[in-house]
């Protein structure tokens, strides 16, 4: 697998942990300094974990809950950095059975100090 297939997985696998509410797996995917920008955080920097982990302590129904990537691009910034861009789609069942979507901008950087991928940064536009 190469650089690009392997940070794609990652990604991958970043994103499931979110849908399905794994935080041990998030823990494991993300640098404990991990920075972003995000709608949730009303335009302020947050530094660390904790912001995260109260939404992964909120219930989620992962069966009812789909993630696609439109037009995924990973940029290799030398042998140790990645920056991955993409459109998030979201798809959802309400209730009824009712599905919508949501479609947001992201853009995920990754390093590799020590051998191991690391998210250490992500902005995430508004919906």
């Amino acid at each position: 697998m190469n650089e690009t297939e392997q940070l794609m997985d990652l990604n991958k696998r970043l994103l499931d942990s979110i849908v399905v509410g794994d935080w041990q797996t998030y823990c494991e995917l993300c640098d404990p300094t991990l920075s972003c920008f995000e709608p949730e955080a009303n335009g302020c920097l947050v530094e660390g974990m904790d912001f995260h982990r109260f939404y992964f302590e909120m219930a989620r129904d992962a069966l009812k809950t789909q993630t696609t990537l439109s037009r995924p691009h990973v940029r290799l910034l030398g042998l140790d950095t990645a920056v991955v861009s993409y459109v998030r789609l979201t798809q959802r069942l309400d209730g009824s059975g009712k599905a919508s979507t949501q479609s947001v901008e992201e853009t995920r950087v990754w390093h590799k100090p020590h051998g191991t991928w690391k998210l250490v940064h992500f902005h995430r536009s508004p919906t």
